[in-house]
Parts: C-alpha cells; structure tokens; sequence
C-alpha cells in the first residue's frame, strides 16, 4: 500500500469517476491510475469500484467503507508534513486563503496587512470564488483557510467557525425617490432590483424576505461582487441590494445607502478549515488577526471535534 494508490481512490471519486481527469490532477497517466487502483483492491482482496467495461461508475459497499480511511491516511500524511514544515521552516512558507469577492475586497486587507506585519516571510495566496468553490478548494488542499457567508458549515467535511455578522443595505444614486420615504420591501419592488446571484452573500435572505411578503421583485441583473452592483446602479439601470460593508460614503460619492437589516436577516460569515486537518502555526494566527475570538486552540479543538460538536460561540 501506498500514497499514490490512496491518492487515486480519493481523487477518483472527487472528479466524479473520470479517470481522465485523476490523471490531469495527479500528473500521471490513465493507465497509471488504473493500475495503482487495482493493485490497492488486490492487496485489500476487495473490489473499491463498480465498473462498466474499463469506466469506473461508482463506490462498492466495500469501497463506502474503505473511503473514509483513504481520507483518513491521507490527512494524517498531510498533518504531519505540516507539523515537520512548522519546525523546520518555522517562519517562511505560504499560506492559501479562499474568499468571496465581497470577504477578499472589504474584509480582508486589514487582517492581511496586519499579519503581513507580523509575518513578512510568509506568502500569501488569494483565490476568489463562490461558496461552493471556496469549500471544493478547501477539500482538496488548495486552500488553507476559507471565508464566506453561506454553504460552508453545510459540509461535515470542515470545521466551519463564526466570525462576524453583517446585513444589507439598499444602494441608490444620489436624489432616488427611495430617499424620501421610510424603507419598506413594498416600496423595494417597486423599482428594478439590482443585486447578487443566487448563492452569493446573502442572496438567499433576499429572496425569502420578499416570499414571505408575498412580493416578486424584478431582478433586472445579478453579479458575484459588490462593484459590479455599484457600477449598474449609478448608470441608472436600479436599485441594488447588497452587503453593508461594501459601502464605502467616501469613495461611492455618487450614492446612498439605506440600511436594510429590518428588511432582510442577519447574515454571519464564517471562516472554515478541514476538519481532522492541521494547520501551520501562522495560519492559526491569520485566523484570529481576521476573528480575535477564534484564537489557536479553539480552532485546533474545533477541528479535532466529531461532527454535529456545536460551534465555537461568535
């Protein structure tokens, strides 16, 4: 047994049995991942795979049980890589932050410069996506730490942990009707809505906030970021709904914000981590410069955890 062949059992059923794309991930070929696979059954004396001709289509009841242990090594070896990195390295290294557009352009460059400060030898590394990807990017190691509102504590697979809580705001050019008058949701759809897509900060609240009210607002565009709903909304194509935090009244001169939090829920972003998983020092550390509550060994417990332990309080 292996790494290479747990390698290739957990990236198997990562890309959806397409053997194809193991190989790209793995930078091996076909055959190889066939092989590796193959010769990991037969020293197990266990079929993993159910396969139709050479294609692999899905998980044995045997390969059910085997999986959890293949994660398991798997994390293990990465852990004690890492703990050997923290020693060895000390200092210098990288770190991989993945983030929403809204997390990585008006949360984050406090905490990044503040840890810069404090660790000038680390580089770090941001990738930007939706909740979704941020948490793929996290379950296959290309990210150490990630930041959104939504999706991540979904995933038993990670350690999802509160860091602060934040609403909407309604955005406006300068002399809107919108201005005049008490904010309402009635008054809301009355105008061409503006704001994110389907799954991005805060756009389920939206939507159930005017359900509830029977209302049907007219979403005339949808963006992943706060700038693009700024853009449309000073041309004039309408009103925008978005995170309050992206407002900014010095720079965003030609708009108003009106604040919406009797309007729709409060929303809480979370930094998540893999659980079982083992972070260098410095990562925990740019953990709490961005959340001061979420100090090392909370984290570390939280990650230690089984899963369905209650989350570590905001």
């Amino acid at each position: 047994m292996n790494f290479q062949q747990l390698r290739s059992v957990r990236e198997a059923v990562r890309r959806g049995f397409n053997l194809t794309d193991v190989a790209e991930a793995l930078h091996t070929s076909q055959p190889g991942i066939s092989r590796q696979i193959r010769e990991l059954e037969d020293e197990l004396g266990v079929e993993i795979f159910v396969r139709a001709g050479k294609r692999l289509t899905g998980l044995t009841p045997a390969g059910e049980r085997v999986l959890p242990w293949v994660e398991r090594l798997l994390l293990d070896a990465e852990n004690l890589h890492r703990a050997g990195e923290d020693f060895r390295l000390g200092e210098v290294g990288m770190l991989s932050i993945a983030a929403t557009h809204s997390q990585a352009r008006y949360a984050l460059p406090g905490a990044v410069h503040d840890f810069r400060s404090l660790h000038p030898k680390v580089q770090l590394q941001m990738h930007q996506g939706s909740p979704d990807q941020i948490a793929q990017m996290l379950l296959t190691g290309q990210a150490d730490i990630g930041i959104a509102s939504h999706v991540l504590a979904d995933n038993p697979e990670l350690v999802a942990l509160p860091c602060y809580r934040w609403t909407h705001s309604v955005v406006v050019p300068v002399g809107h009707a919108l201005l005049d008058q008490p904010l309402t949701l009635e008054r809301l759809a009355e105008h061409p809505v503006i704001t994110y897509e389907t799954g991005l900060t805060g756009r389920g609240s939206i939507d159930d906030a005017f359900s509830r009210a029977g209302l049907a607002p007219r979403v005339v565009l949808t963006a992943m970021d706060a700038d693009v709903i700024k853009t449309y909304v000073e041309l004039g194509l309408g009103v925008g709904i978005m995170a309050s935090i992206a407002y900014d009244e010095a720079r965003d001169t030609q708009l108003r914000a009106i604040e919406a939090r009797s309007l729709f829920s409060i929303n809480t972003t979370s930094v998540a981590v893999r659980r079982g998983g083992l972070l260098r020092s410095y990562a925990y550390d740019f953990i709490q410069t961005f959340a001061p509550h979420l100090q090392p060994d909370v984290v570390r417990q939280a990650q230690a955890a089984p899963v369905g332990t209650p989350e570590a309080p905001l």
